[in-house]
């Protein structure tokens, strides 16, 4: 038996990726993996031994510039993904049981899935991302956004807008196979009976008539990977510090700086990711760290002060730390940033570039004795299977 897994995007939607791989090659399935060609991915996978088929350009080619892509360059980038994807996945599916897709960008997927004749499971790695009454979809860079209120109208202009950048490629492409064209592009991908790779405690989905939705719990791996010497010398010489990490995001220009000024005003120690190290200078109180074992890390920190990515969010709530979620507006991130807030186990302060003002009444919401309590409660109802039982389902589906 094997499976083509695919998914296109940074290392928060690679990773979950990477988990159902390892689930399904201990259950003897044999597991190749499409995904963007850089360097970082390229050495995760090949450390799993994971057979990568790169697609498309680096991420760090999209996302490292000194200014985000245009919309017209999104759209291009988009267009040339879909062309890319029927290039390459009909030969990566060969000897293929199934394909496994994660995010709207695997436009190409199930077209590919259904010429080949093989099995085909979209999934989420968010409820948001999943056409639902109970909540807005999420925003798309470089498409306008809705003026209107109401969920499913924004639902219904989501899907003309999907339309509008890829029917006409895609149904190109599956003529080209023979096959028919559809006429809903974004709900094609999803299919009917999607897949929700996160956790029913931090992020339940709320069942509705139009999706079969099964939630499998998210997918990750243990980390086990030792802190740095160095660092768990700092970790040792006081009070558990505060953590400031935006990951692979453009943060606004001043935020990491108003964040270490008021965690340093309130009495506390900070880490701040490498990048930033020059915000540290000599101080006592604050560690510049390069990328360490969060799962390891955060159960030994006051607070995590993130950009509310899905990886970040679960590792937060999976160690009991409350967090302090500085939301950009784009993907999933204002989602988890709203279920940190509903859940109250931490606080989110407007916008993407809160004064300091509001950071500091966020982060002594987030240090306050009751929020902590939450954050603990939290911690003890979150899963860690989420990825065997995703493998599980799919060997059980394809018999």
């Amino acid at each position: 038996m094997r499976v083509l897994l695919s998914t296109y995007g940074t290392r928060g939607d690679v990773e979950p990726l990477v988990a159902l791989a390892v689930r399904l090659r201990e259950l003897g399935v044999a597991v190749r993996m499409c995904a963007p060609p850089d360097p970082e991915f390229v050495e995760r996978l090949a450390g799993q031994r994971i057979e990568l088929v790169p697609v498309g350009p680096a991420m760090r080619s999209l996302i490292g510039g000194t200014a985000p892509p245009s919309a017209a360059d999104l759209s291009r980038y988009r267009t040339e993904l879909v062309h890319a994807q029927f290039e390459i996945f009909p030969t990566a599916a060969q000897g293929c049981d199934a394909l496994v897709a994660a995010g709207l960008a695997q436009i190409g997927a199930r077209s590919v899935a259904e010429a080949a004749g093989i099995h085909y499971v979209y999934v989420s790695y968010s409820a948001v991302n999943l056409p639902s009454p109970h909540h807005a979809p999420p925003p798309r860079p470089g498409w306008p956004q809705p003026t209107v209120a109401d969920n499913l109208a924004r639902w219904e202009l989501d899907a003309r807008q999907v339309n509008e950048q890829f029917a006409e490629t895609l149904n190109g492409h599956r003529a080209s196979l023979g096959l028919a064209p559809v006429d809903n592009v974004r709900d094609h991908v999803y299919t009917d009976r999607p897949w929700l790779a996160a956790d029913s405690a931090l992020g339940p989905w709320r069942t509705i008539p139009d999706l079969d939705v099964t939630q499998t719990g998210a997918w990750t791996l243990p980390d086990e990977r030792p802190l740095p010497p160095e660092l768990e010398t700092f970790l040792a010489g006081g009070e558990p510090p505060v953590y400031v990490g935006f990951g692979s995001v453009r943060p606004s220009p001043d935020i990491v700086d108003s964040a270490i000024h008021v965690i340093r005003a309130q009495g506390h120690r900070a880490l701040v990711p490498g990048g930033w190290a020059e915000l540290v200078h000599d101080w006592d109180d604050c560690f510049a760290i390069g990328e360490v074992n969060q799962q390891r890390l955060f159960g030994r920190v006051a607070v995590v002060v993130h950009h509310g990515g899905a990886g970040t969010t679960l590792a937060a709530a999976r160690a009991g730390v409350p967090q302090v979620v500085v939301a950009l507006p784009v993907a999933d991130n204002p989602y988890w940033a709203g279920q940190v807030a509903e859940l109250g186990v931490g606080a989110v302060p407007d916008g993407p570039a809160p004064t300091i003002e509001a950071l500091g009444v966020a982060v002594r919401t987030a240090m306050a004795p009751e929020t902590r309590a939450r954050a603990t409660a939290l911690g003890a109802r979150t899963r860690t299977d989420g990825a065997s039982v995703a493998a599980h389902l799919l060997v059980e589906a394809l018999g």
